[in-house]
């Protein structure tokens, strides 16, 4: 989770921006649109990584790594000035005599960069710390992500170090802002928050999730230039990081908690509807209403329920529904009572799936990934699992995280579809793809719709039969519980912030159609209620791709070959649903033809 936003830009280097904006804008008559196009694309995903430097981090471009984005009143009053400057140049450019690739990437940059700008009258400065994300678990993960192997890198990350506090304080500044406006995550998701802080902060430096580059045992820097770079951090720490932080747990308790809101509608924000209707439309890609999307989770519920019972009865159990989800939940033989058990199932299942991949794709990324637990640190709040994508330009591997907090909620029959999602073919895959096509523009390399991210994750579990899995029914109804999952999200996240449901409701209703443990349950709805609408882009983005692939079936029969749909799905990176329908469409009459 990476903040949005600028960083460091004063006035100088939004007149640089400026310039370089005009410099394509200039350019008519002089090079092709095609050149000019290219250009604006480089401009602008300059001014990102200007202003978001751990997104430069994030992806591995050098550079960047001794700042933080800048949370000031300046830079984001300067962030607010220049957004969308890109349209007006855009708009000099004729679509007309681009290639297709190129119109593709011109509609989606013109989609995108509006979409911001209609998105610019909403708060989101202020929406800076929930318990999924915030400085008190970003910094360490984006400190954890720098390269560590010189001591000129480990000095960038001491230069981040020493600016950290900066961050801190302007973050409490907004987050104060926002008790004055209205603009706070709901109380109770919040509870978690300041004990998450405690953890980054022990007395003992090299304890802290954020100096693990500088407690690196078996670092390759020398011992002399080691002990330099330690003292200084361990310096920095004791003296600027861990008062900051102390800092915002005593704000965070006395004044933050007490006054946050307690509703948990985003609704109920200034702006909210509105607010609302735009993280529909920007997370799922489409046009549908929280209505119709409510209508489609309902329905999905029920047809999902109908194939539970069926496979339930595979397993002999003789009892009802809700009886089988209580076993489920809490027979001992479905859980692991060793962390370490827990993590080298899911690696045995990442190393299974392997080598049956190319049974489905043709084309598979070069980077590698592993799998890790949760950081201690933020385990009790987060989710089950997550993806951390990996970097070819710096080295880095992807990661699939799995939380290994209570493992008397993490059923075995849950980790094949969970492993699917995150790993392969899953998130890993996907997005390895994707930054791999050197082809496409950065913003398109890294970035993308979560529509089609998440939706291509979920479709991936649906994958495990042919990908010699789900050989036992308790390994199915797993896949059946996790398809059941996203499709209650639809349900639940449009019934809470658009239709009142309180949150007792929301996970009444979870519970009642759902094996998930209590605690996971409780953790996924308060996931909803402080990131309001990204939990519809799954379901909605799995049905897209599984119409298409049904769809090429059918117009293709014998011709049809599953290998070269994947291929196709993934080509153009994560694009807007409606982009990848036209594709989808167009390739199977290219197929026709041939």
């Amino acid at each position: 989770m990476l903040w949005a936003g600028a960083a460091l830009l004063g006035p100088a280097r939004g007149d640089e921006f400026e310039a370089r904006y005009q410099a394509v804008v200039d350019a008519r008559g002089q090079a092709t649109e095609t050149e000019r196009l290219q250009a604006l694309f480089k401009v602008d995903w300059a001014y990102a990584l200007a202003s978001s430097p751990e997104l430069a981090t994030y992806v591995g471009t050098p550079g960047y790594d001794t700042r933080w984005t800048d949370l000031s009143p300046a830079a984001i009053a300067e962030r607010k000035r220049l957004a969308g400057r890109a349209l007006p140049v855009l708009a000099t450019i004729d679509r007309g005599q681009l290639g297709p690739a190129d119109r593709l990437s011109y509609d989606l940059f013109k989609r995108e960069t509006e979409e911001g700008v209609e998105g610019a009258r909403f708060l989101n400065e202020l929406d800076q710390l929930t318990q999924l994300g915030g400085v008190q678990q970003d910094a360490a993960q984006v400190l954890g992500s720098m390269p560590a192997n010189t001591a000129a890198q480990l000095d960038n990350e001491l230069a981040r170090l020493r600016g950290l506090p900066a961050v801190v304080d302007n973050v409490m500044a907004l987050l104060a802002e926002g008790l004055k406006r209205g603009v706070t995550p709901p109380q109770v998701t919040l509870r978690d928050v300041p004990a998450q802080v405690l953890n980054q902060i022990p007395e003992d430096p090299f304890a802290s999730p954020l100096l693990q580059g500088f407690a690196e045992p078996a670092s390759p820097i020398a011992g002399e230039e080691m002990l330099r770079l330690r003292t200084a951090a361990a310096k920095v720490y004791a003296e600027e990081v861990r008062p900051a932080f102390q800092r915002l747990h005593a704000f965070l308790v006395e004044k933050y908690l007490p006054g946050a809101r307690t509703t948990i509608a985003a609704s109920a924000l200034p702006d909210g509807s509105a607010w609302y209707a735009w993280r529909i439309k920007t997370e799922t890609s489409t046009t549908l209403t929280a209505r119709q999307i409510h209508e489609i989770g309902l329905a999905e519920v029920k047809r999902i329920r109908a194939e539970m019972e069926r496979v339930k009865a595979l397993t002999g159990f003789k009892g009802t529904l809700p009886e089988f989800f209580a076993y489920l939940r809490t027979d001992p033989k479905f859980f692991y009572t060793d962390k370490d058990d827990l993590l080298r199932a899911y690696r045995d299942i990442a190393k299974r799936i392997d080598p049956q991949l190319m049974k489905l794709f043709k084309t598979l990324p070069r980077t590698t990934y592993g799998v890790l637990p949760v950081p201690a640190s933020a385990e009790k709040s987060q989710t089950t699992a997550y993806y951390y994508q990996g970097s070819a330009e710096s080295g880095r591997p992807g990661y699939f995280y799995a939380n290994t907090y209570a493992l008397e909620t993490r059923p075995k029959w849950e980790m094949e579809p969970l492993t699917l999602h995150e790993s392969v073919p899953g998130h890993h895959l996907q997005i390895s793809l994707a930054q791999e096509m050197g082809a496409l523009p950065e913003f398109r390399r890294h970035g993308g719709y979560t529509a089609f991210v998440e939706g291509w994750g979920l479709y991936s579990e649906s994958l495990g039969d042919e990908l010699g899995l789900y050989t036992d029914p308790y390994a199915k109804f797993g896949q059946l519980t996790y398809e059941m999952w996203r499709a209650i999200r639809l349900v639940v996240d449009t019934g809470m912030h658009a239709f009142g449901w309180s949150r007792e409701q929301a996970i009444e209703f979870f519970k009642s159609n759902s094996s998930k443990s209590e605690h996971d349950i409780v953790v996924e709805i308060d996931r909803y209620i402080v990131w309001p609408g990204q939990a519809l882009a799954y379901k909605l983005g799995e049905l897209k791709i599984k119409e298409l692939r049904a769809y090429a079936t059918k117009e293709l029969g014998p011709k049809f070959d599953v290998r070269l749909f994947h291929d196709e799905v993934l080509r153009n990176g994560a694009i807007p649903l409606s982009a990848l329908d036209e594709h989808i469409r167009a390739w199977v009459d290219d197929q026709r033809k041939k």
